[in-house]
């Protein structure tokens, strides 16, 4: 809310309070409730559930403070009334914005404090800049430095989550809703609208646009945390009688010189593949070392040395019970959708199957299914 202008606009106003208000309950209600409401079966992390109630309470009360210095304090001082209210949206809802996205990866714990102590020197700049009276310091270089410490956030999360699909596919085999690409595009746009609206301060279209993207972060930011998963990424407890191996974040290559017990595959065989353990929906590679009686290092050693992944193991295996569903019931000739035998081969999710398939037989479902033998 830059401009006096906004103030005499009803319909903004209106908006305006409304997004406020939405933000607040937004929060409070995922702060408060201990489960979702969009998804009850679905138990999102503890932290991420955290972190984005506060984000949305902090967005809350920045319209709170842009409404109550626009009208009640500071009305007669508008730059002091923007680096203001402008420096606290920097110093405390960009940083909230970086610990979501940091905390929807559950691959490790990843720091949050050096993006918290890259806005210190922004309140640095804007008291220079009020104490000067000056714009360059309290807006240019505050936005100057703010952009500079998003890209280096989106560089850095770009690299993260490359090392965080590749843990997922390493233990999990069915990956819906667990990718988070998604997160970074919402990052990227989050950061070109930052700018756009930064550096157009006071047009009533930029006013409109800053509480439409409220809204939409909003719902990217619920849905998304109706819909995460938690996951497992303790260290594993190794049974008494294997050798404690380090687990390590490297490659699989690292794995390829370990010498592993010659009866993993046997084992698979009896545990995993006769007793269709395969078709549990997101099975990990932790549970599956615990069944068939091994430690999930040698497991991902044993995976490595036969090139392939834990991830492709198991949905060759659902592929595979996929196809002979679909051949008994077309011999049978019970009627039989693709969706039903996927969610009965251990798919949790079509388009999850769909891709797998199109991977291990290079053809579509419906391709395959007209000529199933």
């Amino acid at each position: 809310m830059y401009a006096q202008q906004s103030l005499q606009d009803t319909l903004f106003i209106m908006l305006y309070g409304g997004v406020a208000l939405l933000a607040l309950v937004t929060g409070l209600i995922l702060w408060l409730r201990r489960g979702n409401g969009l998804l009850p079966d679905v138990t999102p992390p503890k932290a991420l559930r955290c972190w984005t109630a506060a984000f949305f309470i902090m967005a809350s009360l920045s319209h709170v403070w842009w409404y109550v210095l626009g009208v009640y304090w500071l009305t007669d001082d508008r730059l002091v009334r923007n680096i203001t209210a402008v420096t606290l949206d920097h110093i405390l809802l960009v940083p909230l914005v970086m610990a979501i996205l940091l905390r929807m990866l559950q691959d490790r714990q990843h720091a949050l404090w050096p993006w918290f102590l890259a806005q210190v020197p922004i309140l640095v700049f804007a008291v220079v800049g009020i104490a000067t009276r000056s714009e360059f310091y309290g807006f240019d270089l505050t936005t100057y430095w703010q952009l500079a410490v998003m890209t280096v956030f989106v560089l850095y999360y770009i690299y993260v989550l490359i090392k965080y699909s590749r843990w997922l596919r390493e233990n999990y085999a069915d990956l819906e809703h667990k990718e988070l690409w998604k997160s970074l595009f919402f990052a990227t746009v989050l950061f070109v609208v930052y700018e756009v609206y930064f550096t157009n301060p006071g047009e009533m279209v930029r006013e409109y646009l800053a509480q439409f993207e409220t809204l939409a972060i909003i719902a990217f930011l619920i849905w998304r945390v109706e819909s995460l998963e938690t996951l497992d990424a303790k260290e594993t407890v190794m049974p008494e009688d294997i050798p404690v191996v380090e687990e390590t974040d490297e490659s699989s290559t690292n794995f390829l010189s370990l010498v592993v017990p010659d009866n993993i595959q046997e084992l698979l065989d009896k545990h995993c593949e006769a007793s269709h353990l395969y078709l549990q929906h997101d099975l990990t590679l932790q549970q599956l070392a615990t069944a068939i009686g091994t430690n999930r290092t040698y497991l991902s050693a044993y995976f490595a040395q036969q090139g392939i992944t834990y991830n492709a193991y198991i949905n060759r295996l659902r592929v595979d019970h996929f196809m002979r569903l679909y051949r008994e019931s077309v011999k049978a000739n019970r009627p039989a959708t693709a969706v039903q035998l996927s969610q009965k081969s251990g798919f949790r999710s079509y388009s999850t199957f769909a891709t797998a398939f199109k991977f291990f037989n290079g053809l579509t479902v419906a391709a395959w299914t007209k000529s199933p033998d």
